[in-house]
């Protein structure tokens, strides 16, 4: 489970504010599939909000701890029923830019691309 500084989590609220809710849990509770939607979300997106349709607070706050023990993700924040986590994406290498042959392209062909 990734501990976040409490800076770290201000700045991620901040960033999670407009976000929609990417993945839903539903009556069927935490399963198999919904950790790799999850997952998949989080690979994608870093930093992503959960809505969880349950009434019972405790049991929405052991599945934020499922979900961050699971797969490696910080628990940034957990209000109503809105769980937002965190997981920082791996270093990815960039790859070399190729030179551009002929003449340079102008700005009204740069901004029609």
């Amino acid at each position: 489970m990734l501990t976040l500084t409490v800076l770290q989590r201000k700045n991620l609220k901040a960033r999670a504010h407009p976000l929609k809710p990417t993945v839903m849990i539903g009556n069927a509770g935490l399963t198999v599939s919904v950790l790799d939607e999850i997952a998949r979300a989080l690979k994608s997106h870093e930093l992503i909000k959960i809505r969880v349709m349950n009434d019972d607070r405790e049991a929405r706050a052991a599945m934020l701890n499922e979900i961050c023990t699971q797969l490696n993700a910080g628990a940034v924040q957990h209000i109503g029923k809105i769980l937002v986590v965190y997981q920082p994406q791996e270093d990815i290498p960039l790859k070399k830019i190729p030179k551009q042959r002929g003449k340079p392209l102008t700005k009204k062909q740069l901004g029609s691309r």
